[in-house]
Order: C-alpha cells, then sequence, then structure tokens
C-alpha cells in the first residue's frame, strides 16, 4: 500500500482547508499619512533618541534594496517551496506608511514590509511575488495557502501561536503622537492622569490604555481621557490643535507622519505587548516548514547589513532586532 502525502498547496487548491477566524489584533493598523500631505516639508522629530534624518522617499521610482542569494540557507527550504522558485508574500494593501502603501505614483507598492520581504526571497534564491490582502482576511488567506508567507505588522501572541508560525524581523512599539515643543512627557500611566489621549476604537494600544486608567484610578489617581476620532485627519488635527494632549499608535507609523510634519513629535516607547513584550514576525501557516529557512535568512541578512539598510530607509532603525528566530507554539 503506498501512502501519499498531499502538501497544503494541494488542499488550498482543492478547497480543503477550512476558513480560519479573525484573531484579535497585536499589532494594529495605524493611520496612513498620505505622501504629499500637509506639512511634508518639515524635518521630522525624534522620540528622544536622535534628530530624524529627514523625510522619506515615498517615490515608486526609488531604487530597490536586494540582497545575494545564499545556498546554505536556501537548502533549508521546503521542497514544494524550493520547486516553486518563488515566494508569495501576502501584504497589507490598506496598511499605513511606512510599512506598505502606494507610492506618489499611485500604483507601486513601497514600504519596509515589502523591502524586507523581497531581501528574504533574494537570500532564499527565490522570486518575489507581491500579494494584496487587508488585516481582516490575512489569517484566512494565509490558511487557505494564498501566501507562503505574510508581512503585515503582525505582532506574535499566544493565539496566534495556535495557528501560525512567526519568524521575528522587528520590535513592535507604540509611541505618543504630541505637538512639537509640549511641556510633558507620556511614556506611562502615571503621565497620563489628567491628559486627554486620542487612540483608535478597539485597537491594542487602546487596550493598553484602559488598562493604565484602571491602575490611575486603583491608586485613587485622575485618569486620562481617551477620545476616539473616525478619520485620521481629524486625529492629527487634534493633535495639532492642542485639543488632545497624545495619540497613541504604532511606532512605526508615527515615525513616518512626524517625519513630514515640522509642528509634531513623538514621546516614549511602550511594547506593543505591554504588559508582555511582543515582536513583529513574518507569519506562516502553522508546521508548513518555512520558518526556519525564512529565520535563518533573515539572520544572513542582519550579519551582512542588508537588514539594517532596509530599516535605516524607512526610519525604523530603532525597531532593529540583533537577531531572529523560529516562534511556534512548541517554542514560543
Amino acid at each position: 500500500m503506498t501512502t501519499h502525502f498531499i502538501s497544503r498547496r494541494t488542499l488550498a487548491t482543492s478547497g480543503l482547508l477550512l476558513p480560519l477566524g479573525l484573531l484579535a489584533a497585536c499589532s494594529d493598523p495605524a493611520p496612513a499619512a498620505p505622501a504629499g500631505s500637509a506639512g511634508s516639508t518639515g524635518s521630522g522629530a525624534s522620540d528622544g533618541g536622535g534628530a530624524s534624518p529627514g523625510p522619506i522617499d515615498t517615490s515608486g521610482t526609488q531604487e530597490l534594496i536586494r540582497a545575494s542569494a545564499d545556498e546554505s540557507v536556501a537548502a533549508l527550504l521546503p521542497p514544494e517551496v524550493a520547486e516553486s522558485g518563488v515566494l508569495r508574500v501576502g501584504i497589507n494593501g490598506t496598511s499605513a506608511a511606512p510599512l506598505s502603501f502606494l507610492a506618489d505614483d499611485n500604483q507601486t507598492y513601497v514600504g519596509s514590509e515589502i523591502d524586507i520581504a523581497r531581501i528574504v526571497a533574494d537570500k532564499l534564491g527565490l522570486e518575489f511575488e507581491l500579494k494584496l490582502t487587508t488585516w481582516e482576511n490575512w489569517p484566512l488567506k494565509l490558511e487557505a495557502g494564498e501566501f507562503d508567507v505574510v508581512h503585515a505588522n503582525i505582532g506574535i501572541n499566544a493565539e496566534r501561536l495556535q495557528k501560525f508560525d512567526f519568524a521575528s524581523y522587528r520590535a513592535a512599539y507604540m509611541s505618543f503622537l504630541v505637538k512639537k515643543g509640549a511641556d510633558f512627557w507620556l511614556e506611562d500611566a502615571d503621565s497620563l492622569s489628567g491628559r486627554i489621549i486620542a487612540v483608535g476604537n478597539a485597537t491594542n494600544q487602546e487596550r493598553i490604555l484602559t488598562d493604565w486608567n484602571a491602575e490611575l484610578e486603583a491608586a485613587g489617581k485622575e485618569p486620562a481621557e481617551l477620545k476616539n476620532y473616525s478619520t485620521d485627519a481629524d486625529t492629527l488635527l487634534a493633535v495639532g490643535s492642542g485639543r488632545v494632549d497624545g495619540y497613541l499608535s504604532p511606532f512605526a507609523s508615527l515615525s513616518f507622519v512626524a517625519s513630514r510634519r515640522d509642528d509634531m513629535e513623538l514621546q516614549g516607547k511602550i511594547n506593543a505587548g505591554w504588559p508582555d513584550e511582543t515582536l513583529v514576525a513574518g507569519t506562516f501557516p502553522a508546521g508548513s516548514g518555512l520558518v526556519e529557512a525564512y529565520s535563518a535568512a533573515l539572520n544572513a541578512l542582519i550579519e551582512d547589513g542588508t537588514y539594517a539598510q532596509v530599516l535605516e530607509r524607512w526610519q525604523l532603525s530603532e525597531e532593529a532586532l540583533t537577531e531572529s528566530r523560529a516562534h511556534t507554539q512548541e517554542n514560543p
């Protein structure tokens, strides 16, 4: 009797994989600051770690950062991926700059998530194939086999580890966007007492602020007043006009906003997994066999400096890792 092993790609094609429900957000989507938006010519401000090097290039003609193939790393690929010769990468087509977004030409997708995935494909000796998804649909499409990996600012958490494997490639921080020259510093529960803070509704950052308010109230201190705005423009207007003291959102997106405005800056850095810690990672179906090769490719890119070039381009060096590793349910 011959036993036939059916690959995940075959299952996806035949429709035998069951759909996966949406998992709770960890590194939540954040507001985009569209290229060419008001205030885009000003110098950026730092979050306390030094001056920003200036506005980020958002053109669709920017020179791509590429990497050389490594046969020893490519040898770790699962046979079906190696034989296909292609790395199918899902990105969030509605994400915020500088993660994955439409360039100035309104047709070319650029961003740090895309650049990192592309250099991993290079290192693995694979062609890079970009596929669009949304934050709501990436779990369904990944489980259905439409992608080999998703790059969508996804944080590692216990719930996701039940369904997915992860190769970490960036730290996951939240920061506060404030009016430049503010006479206060926001970074923890105590610093928020009595302040008015903007935050996205039903986001991970709102969960953090709600927990901090509970701490303040338990200590007999005035909690922060939380404000939700319906659009990104309204949120930024509230910060710029002083109607709110700050806006808590992912560091990556807010650093882009600050780099394109001369009236705002960042304060504080909070791990997105607070009170625990998390990392941003390439995400794979559990047991696909690709995570080890992917992590090895990332480590080779960290060692040869290509990884650092990508983060420098998008002003995300403060979220750089010194090492990637595979995170699975058995080895979180």
